[in-house]
Protein backbone atom coordinates (compact mmCIF):
# COMPACT_ATOMS: atom_id res chain seq x y z
CA UNK A 1 0.00 0.00 0.00
CA UNK A 2 1.24 3.36 -1.04
CA UNK A 3 1.71 5.86 1.67
CA UNK A 4 2.77 9.51 1.34
CA UNK A 5 2.77 11.71 4.79
CA UNK A 6 3.56 15.25 4.34
CA UNK A 7 5.11 17.65 7.52
CA UNK A 8 6.17 20.92 8.07
CA UNK A 9 3.59 23.22 7.30
CA UNK A 10 3.75 25.94 9.50
CA UNK A 11 2.96 29.61 10.17
CA UNK A 12 5.81 31.90 9.18
CA UNK A 13 6.15 35.68 8.64
CA UNK A 14 6.24 37.22 4.98
CA UNK A 15 9.93 36.56 3.90
CA UNK A 16 10.76 33.67 5.62
CA UNK A 17 11.74 29.65 4.94
CA UNK A 18 9.98 26.35 5.63
CA UNK A 19 11.09 22.66 4.49
CA UNK A 20 8.54 20.51 3.76
CA UNK A 21 9.27 16.99 3.90
CA UNK A 22 7.08 13.87 2.12
CA UNK A 23 7.66 10.85 3.69
CA UNK A 24 6.82 7.60 0.76
CA UNK A 25 6.52 4.13 1.88
CA UNK A 26 4.75 1.36 -0.39
CA UNK A 27 6.83 2.68 -3.67
CA UNK A 28 10.23 3.44 -4.53
CA UNK A 29 10.85 7.43 -5.58
CA UNK A 30 13.69 6.88 -7.48
CA UNK A 31 12.12 5.33 -10.70
CA UNK A 32 8.92 7.86 -10.05
CA UNK A 33 7.97 10.87 -10.89
CA UNK A 34 7.46 13.34 -7.78
CA UNK A 35 5.91 16.68 -7.20
CA UNK A 36 4.19 18.89 -5.11
CA UNK A 37 0.74 20.71 -5.41
CA UNK A 38 -0.97 23.33 -3.16
CA UNK A 39 -4.64 24.36 -2.46
CA UNK A 40 -5.54 28.02 -1.12
CA UNK A 41 -9.00 28.48 0.44
CA UNK A 42 -11.35 28.67 -2.66
CA UNK A 43 -9.76 27.58 -5.27
CA UNK A 44 -8.24 24.78 -7.45
CA UNK A 45 -5.34 22.62 -6.51
CA UNK A 46 -2.29 23.41 -8.42
CA UNK A 47 1.11 22.39 -9.84
CA UNK A 48 3.95 23.71 -7.48
CA UNK A 49 6.78 21.86 -9.03
CA UNK A 50 7.85 18.60 -9.79
CA UNK A 51 11.25 16.52 -9.97
CA UNK A 52 11.45 14.01 -12.21
CA UNK A 53 13.49 10.28 -11.83
CA UNK A 54 16.42 11.70 -13.59
CA UNK A 55 16.37 14.67 -11.22
CA UNK A 56 15.19 17.58 -13.72
CA UNK A 57 12.93 19.78 -11.93
CA UNK A 58 10.42 22.28 -13.10
CA UNK A 59 8.27 25.25 -11.47
CA UNK A 60 5.63 27.07 -11.48
CA UNK A 61 5.77 30.61 -12.47
CA UNK A 62 4.78 32.23 -8.86
CA UNK A 63 7.19 30.16 -7.41
CA UNK A 64 10.43 29.85 -9.30
CA UNK A 65 13.69 31.31 -7.78
CA UNK A 66 12.11 30.69 -4.43
CA UNK A 67 11.15 27.21 -3.81
CA UNK A 68 13.39 24.13 -4.79
CA UNK A 69 12.19 20.62 -4.84
CA UNK A 70 14.82 17.70 -3.98
CA UNK A 71 14.39 14.26 -3.67
CA UNK A 72 16.56 11.52 -1.24
CA UNK A 73 16.13 8.34 -2.64
CA UNK A 74 17.78 6.41 -0.02
CA UNK A 75 15.40 7.89 2.49
CA UNK A 76 12.42 7.65 0.12
CA UNK A 77 11.82 11.18 1.28
CA UNK A 78 10.84 14.71 -1.17
CA UNK A 79 11.31 17.69 0.21
CA UNK A 80 9.89 21.52 -0.49
CA UNK A 81 12.19 24.04 0.33
CA UNK A 82 10.62 27.10 0.32
CA UNK A 83 12.28 30.84 0.40
CA UNK A 84 10.87 34.40 0.62
CA UNK A 85 7.33 33.29 1.19
CA UNK A 86 4.37 35.39 0.63
CA UNK A 87 1.10 35.63 1.95
CA UNK A 88 -0.04 34.13 -1.45
CA UNK A 89 2.05 31.18 -0.66
CA UNK A 90 -0.82 30.25 1.90
CA UNK A 91 -2.33 26.74 1.07
CA UNK A 92 -2.26 23.11 2.05
CA UNK A 93 0.15 21.25 0.56
CA UNK A 94 0.22 18.10 -1.10
CA UNK A 95 3.05 15.68 -2.17
CA UNK A 96 2.48 13.67 -5.17
CA UNK A 97 3.91 10.81 -7.22
CA UNK A 98 2.93 9.25 -10.29
CA UNK A 99 3.64 5.55 -10.60
CA UNK A 100 6.26 4.83 -13.64
CA UNK A 101 4.52 1.05 -13.17
CA UNK A 102 1.33 1.63 -13.22
CA UNK A 103 0.48 5.42 -14.50
CA UNK A 104 -1.60 6.22 -11.01
CA UNK A 105 -0.85 8.97 -9.05
CA UNK A 106 -0.71 9.17 -5.06
CA UNK A 107 -1.64 11.76 -2.65
CA UNK A 108 -0.74 12.71 1.05
CA UNK A 109 -3.03 14.35 3.44
CA UNK A 110 -1.36 17.63 3.18
CA UNK A 111 0.30 19.87 4.94
CA UNK A 112 -0.85 23.78 5.82
CA UNK A 113 1.01 26.48 5.64
CA UNK A 114 0.07 30.07 6.31
CA UNK A 115 2.08 32.89 5.49
CA UNK A 116 1.22 36.57 7.32
CA UNK A 117 1.93 39.47 6.49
Amino acid sequence: QVRLVESGGDLVQSGGSLRLSCAASGIMISINDLAWYRQAPGKERELVGGISRGGSTNYADSVQGRFTISRDNAKNMVYLQMNTLKPEDTAVYYCNIRSSLTKNHYWGQGTQVTVSS
